[in-house]
């Protein structure tokens, strides 16, 4: 029956639904690891990273970040399912991929405000990042631009349990993904202001 249904299907829709059943496991998967506190999300422009800490919601930050492996995968799920479910009431291919591509933004800024908030409620209700931060050693998460030119992301340890902050440095250089840091000063509650150190270890 299965085989008969796939049969039917046009070349264009065996292809939605392959994406959309890729993305829809894709999701499942991350979701399990996410609220295990196995976070593995990978940004465009960066790398794969994945952090042990029980479930620590600020670790689920990166979901607040655009272009993210997570929220492209929001954006195929929101994308394929409105195609799927539509296509019936829709009957201009147009329209039907504009409103397709509508609900796949919403469905990512939805997801992103999730995490942002969850994992904002986590830092302020665990910690004082003023006090508890200074000092702290971690790895930088996205690529932050020397001299205050850009704002980037990291990674630090505090507690004991990894935590994900914007980052700004006063270095002459640019701190690539993955350099070890340290955090010099507290900009606010969001964000820190790291050099490069030479003693933590990745």
């Amino acid at each position: 029956m299965i085989a008969t249904w796939w049969a039917s299907l046009s070349l264009i829709m065996k292809i939605v639904w392959g994406i959309t059943l890729s993305a829809t496991l894709v999701f499942i998967i991350q979701s399990i690891l996410t609220f295990v506190g196995a976070d593995a999300d990978t940004n465009f422009d960066v790398d794969v990273d994945t952090s042990m800490d029980g479930a620590d919601l600020s670790n689920i930050e990166g979901g607040s970040n655009l272009y993210t492996f997570r929220n492209f995968v929001n954006f195929l799920l929101g994308f394929g399912w409105s195609i799927i479910l539509l296509q019936d009431s829709i009957t201009s291919v147009p329209v039907l991929i504009i409103v397709a591509v509508l609900i796949g933004a919403a469905l990512v800024t939805a997801v992103m405000y999730l995490f942002k908030w969850l994992s904002s409620m986590q830092q302020s209700g665990n910690i004082d990042v003023a006090t508890a931060a200074k000092g702290c050693e971690g790895k930088v998460y996205l690529t932050i631009p020397a001299a205050r030119e850009g704002t980037g992301k990291v990674q630090i340890t505090i507690n004991g349990a990894v935590r994900e902050y914007d980052a700004i440095t006063e270095s002459e250089n640019t701190l690539k993904t993955g350099a070890p840091i340290r955090v010099v000063d507290v900009i606010d509650s969001n964000t820190v202001l790291v050099e490069e150190s030479n003693s933590y270890t990745i």
